[in-house]
């Protein structure tokens, strides 16, 4: 069995809210993601091929991953 830490990071990314403020529609709208906040801090989760292909569009939007 694998190390939950691991599985955690690769079906999921954080980031301060902030970052997402000018792209969450489109983000929402172009995949299936559960997207929460909390203090200030978001959450995109999703499978892991959702999760990869979102980190490429953020980057794509110039938000930087952690």
């Amino acid at each position: 069995m694998g190390d939950p830490g691991s599985f955690r990071d690769a079906t999921q990314i954080v980031l301060p809210a902030t970052a997402l403020a000018d792209v969450r529609a489109d983000l929402e709208a172009e995949f299936t993601v559960t997207i929460t906040e909390d203090d200030g801090i978001a959450r995109i989760i999703g499978s892991p091929v959702v999760i990869k292909d979102v980190g490429d569009f953020l980057a794509r939007h110039g938000v930087s991953l952690p």
